[in-house]
């Protein structure tokens, strides 16, 4: 069902060399570019009218106009589940605490009498928020995405997300629901490419949806594409790619809760990857025990927990201690990683790269993605290395405020015209004279 990756004989290489030995998802922006060009085109030119043509043919309905009717946002929240509801609100109000905390504030250093420098953080103007659809349904995603550009203190927030045929052409309930819940009454009935693209370029009409300045939010191959396409006209988070879990272990992680959290994993879709990285032959044996056991009684068996198991993204990784179990983890650089070890708060401690650690038994990745309070759109594809899931920050700009006086500028003069010219950039220095009377050459 899994496979083994026996890396215990050896050495480990460094760098590039070692990420190659470990197991990861083929996931080829480039070639969906090609095939969502036409369609970002389409939107351009024809706005809202492609839109409805794309969500027809992919989603197989068609809506009579893209943004949903606030009566149907109040209606879903009306009868969603309480018991949904309750949960939802607890989400909100822990990711609340969680992301307040991140705010910068304004800070000004005087870097000499008469000179300052000022860093201003400023939200963006508008964002578009992208919660997908398919196989499964992600309020969660709405607060996730949501509650860190409100903190951010972002004014206009647009949330698309594909429209449903069972629901009329609507987004599914729970996600309007969740909208509801967070303030949120500017909703599209729009998925996929076509729907960054609205985002980017706007569509016309009273009904119609304004460009952003920025999208977040996951989702598949050609929403990765979009994001690519059109980077610069907009700012993105990231091109998320499959999920993906990674679980460093040893001999005192309970193989049932290693099987249980790899499975949770794996019922995203057939592409999300599931990764045990152990120096335990006894854990890893267990667990490929376990997950014969608990796969059985699960649902969504065949249509994704098997084939993202037995897919080469996923895989059993044996090393000859913790120590290089590190090195493969910070190789790999998950969107999420649990450290199921002894003293594990120790061994994260000494993590690089993740998109989001988890510590011990008690916190699974399944409670980071509704109700830590911490934020679930992560970097995947071992973007870890170098970027941070989503955030505050994300949704803010921060710009130096420079102010000198006279005589501030008239103690450094000398230095710029000097750095000037020595650039070979004279009119720089000449900025600088023509302030206090030097001859310009």
């Amino acid at each position: 069902m899994i496979s083994r990756i026996d890396l215990r004989g050896e050495t480990l290489p460094e760098g590039s060399a070692l990420r190659d030995l470990l197991p990861r998802a083929e996931f080829d922006v480039e070639a969906a570019l090609e095939k969502v060009r036409p369609i970002c085109e389409d939107v351009r030119h024809h706005g809202a009218a492609a839109v409805i043509d794309y969500g027809e043919k992919f989603d197989g309905v068609r809506v009579p106009g893209l943004r949903v009717p606030a009566e149907a946002i109040a209606r879903a929240l009306d009868e969603l589940d309480p018991a949904v509801r309750a949960a939802l609100e607890e989400s909100i109000r822990r990711a609340r605490l969680v992301h307040r905390e991140q705010r910068r504030t304004t800070h000004t250093t005087q870097v000499v009498p008469g000179g300052t420098v000022t860093e201003k953080w400023i939200p963006v103007e508008r964002v578009g928020l992208y919660v997908p659809g398919g196989r499964s349904v992600y309020p969660s995603s709405v607060v996730m995405n949501v509650v860190p550009a409100q903190e951010a203190g972002v004014e206009g927030v647009a949330i698309a997300s594909p429209p449903q045929k069972e629901f009329g052409g609507l987004p599914h309930p729970t996600i309007l629901a969740a909208c509801a819940l967070l303030g949120v009454d500017e909703v599209y009935a729009a998925g996929g490419a076509q729907a960054i693209a609205m985002f980017a370029y706007g569509t016309e009409g009273p009904e119609g949806c304004a460009p952003v300045n920025l999208v977040t939010g996951p989702g598949n191959i050609y929403v990765a594409a979009a994001k690519r396409l059109l980077k610069g006209r907009i700012g993105i988070d990231a091109e998320a790619g499959p999920t993906e879990i990674a679980i460093l272990a040893d001999s005192t992680a309970d193989p049932v809760h290693v099987a249980a959290d790899l499975i949770s994993q794996a019922e995203h879709d057939p592409m999300a990857a599931s990764v045990l990285v152990t120096d335990s032959d006894e854990l890893a044996a267990a667990t490929e025990a376990e997950l014969k056991t608990q796969v059985a009684a699960s649902k969504h068996v065949d249509d994704r927990i098997v084939p993202a198991l037995a897919g080469r993204q996923s895989a059993i990784v044996l090393v000859r201690d913790l120590a290089d179990g590190l090195k493969v983890v910070d190789a790999y650089g998950a969107e999420h990683l649990e450290i199921q070890t002894a003293d594990a708060a120790a061994v994260a401690d000494r993590v690089r790269n993740a998109g989001a650690i988890f510590v011990g038994p008690w916190a699974p990745v399944s409670l980071g993605d509704y109700c830590a309070g911490s934020n679930h759109v992560l970097p995947t594809g071992g973007c870890a290395c170098h970027s941070s899931g989503l955030s505050v920050q994300s949704f803010l700009r921060g710009v130096h405020i420079v102010d000198y006086t006279r005589d501030a500028l008239a103690d450094v003069a000398h230095h710029v015209v000097t750095l000037a010219e020595a650039e070979d950039l004279p009119a720089h220095g000449a900025a600088i004279k023509a302030r206090f009377g030097w001859k310009v050459p």
